[in-house]
């Protein structure tokens, strides 16, 4: 059990402290159980969950879990999106995306930049539905670095740039 002041990843919320743990009382069909209160960093919601929830909860990364994917980037294997059905589309990003494993949302991230890029050389703009979930899987990845390397969002960023560029 986590305890009040933890920083957690909460599924597609991202990075959420704990406020309160407290029992909240049953009905005639469900026992009293025991609940987290979860306050997002960067949206205004409240979010209260039962303690033995089965959605992805987990500690944030510690700095050196950041800095070893930052790092882990270059060797991270992109998968080559042809879908071309947008439902079918849409349902692929978004089982990728709730994932909320930093080495999945890296895959998606690349894989979308590569997608994007070989667009562009083709002549095509990048689709919406590709620059929606881009957007979405950085917002939540840069939004946990940013808390594990206590660097502020828009400096995330350039240092993977950074990171990268020593490396190689």
């Amino acid at each position: 059990m986590y305890s009040v002041g933890s920083l957690l990843v909460y599924g597609r919320n991202g990075v959420c402290r704990v406020r309160e743990i407290a029992t909240r009382p049953g009905n005639g069909e469900a026992p009293e159980r025991l609940y987290y209160t979860l306050k997002p960093l960067y949206t205004t919601e409240t979010i209260i969950i039962p303690v033995d929830t089965k959605v992805a909860l987990r500690p944030v990364l510690t700095r050196g879990q950041a800095e070893e994917l930052v790092r882990s980037i270059p060797s991270i294997e992109t998968e080559a999106i042809r879908i071309t059905s947008l439902p079918a589309l849409s349902r692929y990003y978004q089982d990728a995306y709730q994932t909320s494993d930093c080495v999945e949302l890296l895959r998606l991230i690349k894989s979308i930049h590569e997608k994007n890029r070989s667009a562009t050389d083709n002549g095509r703009k990048p689709g919406k539905l590709d620059e929606r979930y881009l957007r979405l899987a950085e917002d939540q990845l840069y939004g946990e670095l940013c808390v594990a390397l206590d660097l502020e969002r828009e400096e995330v960023p350039s240092y993977i740039r950074e990171v990268l560029a020593s490396a190689s």
